[in-house]
């Protein structure tokens, strides 16, 4: 028996190794991939230092690698949230709308924009409430603009700037929307277009020669619709400068496309910015689409940029699954759980470098099941191998 015992020993150790060996490649491969996932995120009022570290860190656990982070225009907030994140080893990007910037005494009446029909943003907004957007063409409005992202790109615990609301109001709908604002939105309609201000208007007139307020239907014109295009396009770049001289980042949320929707929406030529990542809002529900079309106007996206910069395909979470057939408001829609490997997949394989969650919040237990299998999955191995 004294013999024996070393021996069983011996076996039992060539056993214990053989299962080590057997199973230690899967375990390894199943984490050497995983997708880089960013999440739209706004402050949580009243939260401890220890309660945001602690939610940071559920996140983290769970995929999330960096923040778009929404705190209004306070540097304080975004250098003390922003410490938080970076100890817990996320990015963090300050999240701060750019065309719109609701109730602000440091904005004149006479900066915003005016519709077809003479009627300004600011006391007369389209659609909802909040939709009081700036004139890109206010040399006060960049001058504001870029104070503003100065100010937070400065901040040493802040990564970065996201843009949003960067466009002209939808002068149409996504048709998802149409029934919540009871409107058939077939054409370009007066109340919907924008900007028709006095500098717009005369700026317009001495590059082109056309007074554009004596066109009967000036959506018929493609000269007025690329002025508006790069007005944006030059604010976007002339931020994008300034944060750059900052040595951050600059990337912005964006509308699908850019030439199948966001143009044609909201006047965004997106492909012309010079940005360091894009994040399209892909989502679908809004277009009345499925995840399919997710992956086509991922494809879209990737393409238009040459595959040049990074694109970030954001996706729209249903918070309450078992309500959505129910649920009349199409911003309370998104993506269901069983939904959500085909939406990651579908924007990994037609290229995408990541994803955007909107918003973690919205989140169910059912989802982050089905999310963190996902994004350990290389979908275009696994696609190329079919």
């Amino acid at each position: 028996m004294k013999k024996a015992y070393p021996f069983f020993l011996i076996v039992l150790f060539l056993i214990s190794c053989k299962k080590e060996i057997k199973n230690e490649p899967v375990n390894t491969s199943s984490q050497s991939y995983k997708i880089p996932v960013y999440a739209w995120a706004i402050l949580p009022e009243n939260k401890t230092d220890n309660e945001l570290k602690n939610q940071f860190e559920s996140l983290k656990s769970k995929g999330i690698d960096g923040l778009m982070y929404s705190a209004g225009h306070n540097p304080l907030i975004y250098k003390r949230v922003g410490k938080i994140a970076k100890q817990v080893g996320m990015k963090f990007h300050a999240w701060i709308p750019t065309m719109i910037q609701y109730t602000n005494p440091k904005l004149k009446p006479a900066w915003y924009a005016i519709n077809r029909n003479g009627e300004s943003a600011f006391d007369k907004p389209a659609y909802v409430s909040h939709y009081q957007f700036l004139c890109p063409s206010k040399p006060e409005v960049h001058d504001f603009l870029i104070n503003l992202y100065n100010s937070i790109a400065a901040i040493e615990e802040v990564d970065g700037i996201h843009l949003d609301y960067i466009r002209f109001p939808d002068v149409i709908l996504a048709k998802g929307l149409w029934e919540k604002y009871n409107l058939i939105m077939d054409k370009e309609y007066p109340q919907f277009d924008y900007c028709y201000c006095d500098e717009c208007i005369h700026e317009f007139k001495s590059l082109s020669g056309i007074d554009i307020k004596s066109v009967t239907d000036p959506s018929e014109v493609q000269e007025w619709k690329q002025f508006r295009y790069d007005l944006i396009t030059n604010l976007v770049n002339k931020l994008a400068n300034k944060v750059h001289q900052k040595n951050k980042v600059i990337n912005a949320a964006v509308f699908p496309g850019p030439n199948s929707i966001a143009k044609r929406l909201v006047r965004q030529e997106w492909d012309k910015w010079n940005l360091d990542a894009f994040y399209p809002m892909n989502y679908n529900d809004f277009y009345l689409g499925d995840t399919s079309w997710i992956g086509k106007l991922t494809k879209e996206e990737v393409t238009s940029l040459e595959a040049k910069k990074p694109v970030y395909s954001g996706l729209f979470i249903c918070p309450n699954p078992e309500n959505k057939k129910h649920e009349a408001d199409p911003e309370n829609h998104g993506l269901l759980p069983e939904e959500l490997e085909a939406a990651i997949k579908e924007s990994m394989i037609n290229g995408a470098s990541g994803i955007c969650l909107f918003t973690p919040d919205r989140m169910t237990e059912a989802h982050w099941e089905v999310f963190q299998k996902a994004i350990y999955t290389d979908y275009t191995k696994t696609s190329s191998q079919k």
